[in-house]
């Protein structure tokens, strides 16, 4: 994440924010230019750039800002959709009569801006289903109403569904021990589903489909059963090969749990070099580590990756156990993972610059539809 400074005054502000404690201008988030915006706001509820004129282009508050509470996203102001880039993508919604369910909700959507975040920061389209019906995503976050009825957190061409329960802190780190996974959290979930996503939109009938399969394995087994044989039993050995035991179900699986490192990555790296982090004893006898952003434009994702995001990771898990807290990023990347990341990066690299067409259906924007709430009892997912 770049670092993000108040318009008027200077002052540092943070992804989330929709206040400068310094000068109380009103914030919002510019997904075009990647960056906040500072804002006047009158008695009527006009909002007005503090910059200068002509500087910014016309913006209003995305209407989950102003009406729900939930979002400091912002929307062009010829833009015919009420909603910003990521919340009209979502498109369905538990009840919202219940407080504890819009508090979910809240935690959900800001998970979820964080991964659209760093999607837009690689130039990957994300259109929604009303852009592209096909081809397009749409989210729904689902509640389970009856206990005969599960919600299982899962993609299914485009669309992507989370069982609400994710949101709770107590249920989701009951799920990571029962699980026994290092890390679970709702930004990891976003990033991991979105990959299978992602996996259709860059691989799939693409030149890229045998080099995959070189690294990760042939898809084309039959799922259910390999999960099936990875619940039974999992691989014993995946530690030498896999970021993750999950990751050695299924070669989707391997894609999508590396998708969403590579995400941990990018964010990671960008965070560290906007706050200016240098490690002087990173490796005791050699020069320092001055983190540096990864962005498709680079080269060399190894080296890239040994040289900062090892260390750096390693640095944020000592902070994090100096706290108290569990391991920030629990994971080790083996030579192999290294390969498939270095993978993963090239995909991205060759979509964005025109190299490897993306699997995405020409079409006129259209407006999505205002989310609507869920009434009725899910089925299963």
């Amino acid at each position: 994440m770049k670092a993000h400074a108040c318009e008027r005054c200077g002052q540092r502000i943070f992804f989330e924010n929709t206040r400068c404690e310094n000068c109380g201008a009103t914030l919002g988030f510019d997904a075009d230019a990647l960056r906040m915006r500072a804002f006047e706001v009158s008695a009527e509820g006009v909002w007005t750039s503090v910059a200068e004129a002509g500087d910014v282009p016309p913006l209003r508050p995305c209407a989950n800002y102003v009406n729900q509470n939930v979002c400091n996203w912002l929307v062009a102001g010829d833009d015919p959709n009420p909603l910003c880039r990521s919340c009209r993508t979502t498109r369905v919604l538990p009840d919202l009569g219940k407080p504890e369910n819009r508090d979910y909700w809240g935690a959900i959507e800001a998970a979820k801006r964080r991964m659209v975040y760093s999607l837009l920061a690689l130039g990957l389209p994300l259109p929604g289903k009303g852009e592209d019906f096909e081809h397009g995503v749409a989210f729904e976050f689902l509640e389970e109403l009856t206990p005969t009825f599960k919600v299982l957190t899962g993609h299914d061409d485009g669309v992507i569904t989370l069982n609400i329960a994710e949101a709770d802190d107590a249920q989701r780190e009951r799920l990571r021990h029962h699980l026994h996974e290092p890390a679970r959290t709702l930004l990891g979930h976003f990033r991991h589903e979105i990959g299978h996503y992602y996996w259709d939109r860059l691989v799939r009938g693409t030149s890229w489909e045998e080099p995959f399969r070189a690294l990760f394995g042939d898809e084309r087994q039959d799922y259910a059963a390999a999960l099936h044989a990875h619940y039974q039993s999992p691989k014993a050995d995946w530690m030498s090969s896999f970021v993750s035991v999950y990751a050695s179900s299924h070669p989707w699986e391997d894609w999508a749990e590396c998708w969403a490192h590579y995400l941990h990555m990018l964010d990671g790296l960008e965070t560290a070099e906007a706050w200016g982090l240098e490690l002087r004893d990173a490796v005791p006898g050699t020069p320092p580590v001055k983190a540096r952003a990864l962005t498709p434009g680079s080269k060399h994702l190894e080296r890239n990756l040994v040289q900062n995001w090892l260390p750096v990771s390693q640095f944020v898990n000592a902070m994090a156990r100096s706290l108290g807290a569990h391991d920030s990023y629990p994971f080790v990347v083996p030579t192999p993972v290294i390969d498939k990341l270095s993978f993963i990066h090239d995909v991205i690299r060759a979509a964005v610059r025109g190299e490897v067409p993306m699997n995405f259906t020409p079409a006129i924007p259209a407006e999505d539809p205002v989310p609507q709430t869920s009434t009725t009892e899910p089925s299963p997912a």
